[in-house]
This record gives structure tokens, C-alpha cells and sequence, in this order.
């Protein structure tokens, strides 16, 4: 074949459209991500909980990541930071309890399910105390230490009292007892509002002293001493 007839037969290829033909790259594109999205490609992915929980993990390590970095020392520094953290918390929590307050007045010593006589609060306590509940029996025995108080009228009635304030006020009438009612005051509070757990020793000790101020002689107001007749 001559180089005229080569040249020919190339023109006559061209003009029938024997050119091969290039695929435009965004529908190439949009076929290839088509294609991709089939379910067959995608069994092995994880979830969506799974994406959140690598993702969530991933900020957490780059977190300690910079601060290790900013820590002295590294991240030896950073964990021995992290133990005074945990320690100061563990200790706080320890002097302080569980918060569980906004404001005093959440501190009443009686709940709202209406008055109860100091007979029943002593019935109710006893019923814990025998199934081994003694935070539950601890309070029920404050509440009727002060209800038996209140009707001796040596404590005015009045709602919203913290067991706090009923022994402060209980001791001005009975003070060879005073200390003890601060004692129970605080072990109520600790049980409720603490977060601590009573024992048999901490009931039987407001047990002790409930029987005690029931029979114990109020001192009460008199003419002083220097009065005349």
C-alpha cells in the first residue's frame, strides 16, 4: 500500500466513525459513584452508632492529644494531673456528700404526706430497723424524737423545720441533751441529704435517745433569782 493510499484509507475510517469515542468526565464520574452506592459494596460498614462512637473516640485522643502536649512533662504530667483531679474530687465528695440541694428549704425534716403522731413515726421506725433498712429507720426516729417534742409543747409546731433548727431549739429546754441532739441532727442529715448509709449503732443510738427525752424534765423559764417579793 502507498503512502497516498494509506493516507485515503485513514480519511475513509475517519469519515465512517471508526474514532473511539471519550467518555465526558462528570458522567463518568456520576457512573462510577452509581456504581459504588450498590448495596454489595457496603455490607461490611459499620453503623451509625459505630461511625459516632469512632468519631467521638477520635476527638477524645485528639483532646488528650493537645493537652499532653500542653501538659509539663507530657503525658506522664497530664496523668499525674488527672490523679489530683480525681483525688480532690473523691475528697470533696467525701466532706461534702452528694449534692443533692438547691436551697435550704428543701431541708425540711417532715415530708409532705401529712402530719404524722411521734407513735407512728417510732412504729414505722422500728419496722425498718427489724428489716435491716437503718437509713430509713434513722429518719423515721428523728422525725418522732421531734414530734414527740412538739407535742409535749416544748417545740412549737411549725412546717418547714430542718432537723437542725428542732435540736438548737430543743436544747434551750432540755440542755443536758443538747449535744446528742446536734449528734442526731447530723446523722439525719448525712442519711438524707448526704448520700452516707446509717447503721444499727446510729439507730439504736436516736433510739437511746428518744426514750430518754420522753421521760427527761424540761428546764423550764422561772422568776430569777433575784426577784423580790
Amino acid at each position: 500500500m502507498s503512502g497516498a493510499g494509506g493516507i485515503t484509507r485513514t480519511r475513509q475510517d475517519i469519515a465512517a466513525g471508526d474514532i473511539p469515542v471519550d467518555t465526558p468526565r462528570l458522567p463518568a464520574r456520576e457512573a462510577a459513584e452509581s456504581e459504588l452506592s450498590k448495596p454489595m459494596y457496603h455490607e461490611n460498614d459499620p453503623n451509625f452508632l459505630q461511625r459516632a462512637l469512632n468519631q467521638f473516640w477520635d476527638w477524645v485522643a485528639g483532646v488528650f492529644d493537645a493537652a499532653a502536649g500542653a501538659a509539663p512533662g507530657g503525658p506522664a504530667g497530664l496523668a499525674v494531673l488527672v490523679v489530683i483531679v480525681i483525688g480532690l474530687a473523691a475528697a470533696l465528695w467525701w466532706r461534702l456528700g452528694t449534692p443533692q440541694r438547691s436551697a435550704r428549704n428543701t431541708d425540711a425534716l417532715f415530708d409532705s404526706t401529712g402530719p404524722r403522731s411521734a407513735a407512728q413515726h417510732r412504729a414505722t421506725a422500728e419496722a425498718h430497723a427489724a428489716a435491716l433498712r437503718w437509713t430509713e429507720a434513722v429518719q423515721e426516729r428523728m422525725r418522732a424524737i421531734v414530734r414527740s417534742l412538739e407535742e409535749r409543747a416544748l417545740l412549737d409546731p411549725r412546717p418547714g423545720r430542718t432537723a437542725d433548727e428542732a435540736a438548737a431549739e430543743a436544747g434551750r429546754t432540755l440542755p443536758e441533751h443538747t449535744a446528742r441532739l446536734r449528734a442526731a441532727a447530723r446523722s439525719f442529715d448525712d442519711v438524707t441529704y448526704g448520700g452516707r448509709t446509717a447503721d444499727r449503732s446510729a439507730y439504736l443510738s436516736l433510739r437511746t435517745l428518744d426514750l430518754e427525752l420522753d421521760e427527761a424534765k424540761p428546764l423550764l423559764p422561772g422568776p430569777s433569782r433575784g426577784a423580790t417579793g
